[in-house]
């Protein structure tokens, strides 16, 4: 029997809106920094940060549409990242103590697109076995 709707979406997408959850809590903190701090470790940060929501995103895109192209899946998955750094990017600049940087919506695009990429090279790699 198929999994039902609520069920797929408690599997795939609550981790996704759980994982945004924590995103926009961290962007709310005024004055948040990083912790270690070293030369770029913001936008080390972030990529870290973006990777796990692309994995996520990925993930529940790919269970949800069984059968479509790969590459149409990565650019729908980038195309979201893409928007939820540019939405977070945005709400953080009306935070006091915190900045809002194109370079940090780079950093978060890269994140989610290597996450992509690392799901495709494990998806090429199962398809050996």
């Amino acid at each position: 029997m198929a999994p039902s709707f609520v069920g797929r979406f408690i599997r795939f997408w609550l981790p996704v809106l759980l994982y945004l959850t924590v995103i926009v809590t961290l962007s709310a903190q005024p004055g948040l920094t990083p912790p270690p701090t070293f030369h770029l470790s913001d936008k080390f940060y972030h990529t870290t940060e973006y990777f796990g929501l692309g994995l996520l995103i990925a993930r529940a895109f790919r269970a949800g549409r069984r059968g479509t192209l790969p590459v149409l899946d990565l650019a729908m998955v980038v195309t979201l990242g893409m928007m939820v750094g540019a939405s977070d990017e945005i709400f953080q600049s009306h935070i006091s103590g915190r900045e809002s940087d194109v370079f940090d919506l780079l950093a978060d695009t890269t994140g989610v697109l290597l996450a992509q990429i690392a799901t495709l090279v494990l998806a090429l790699l199962r398809g050996r076995e």
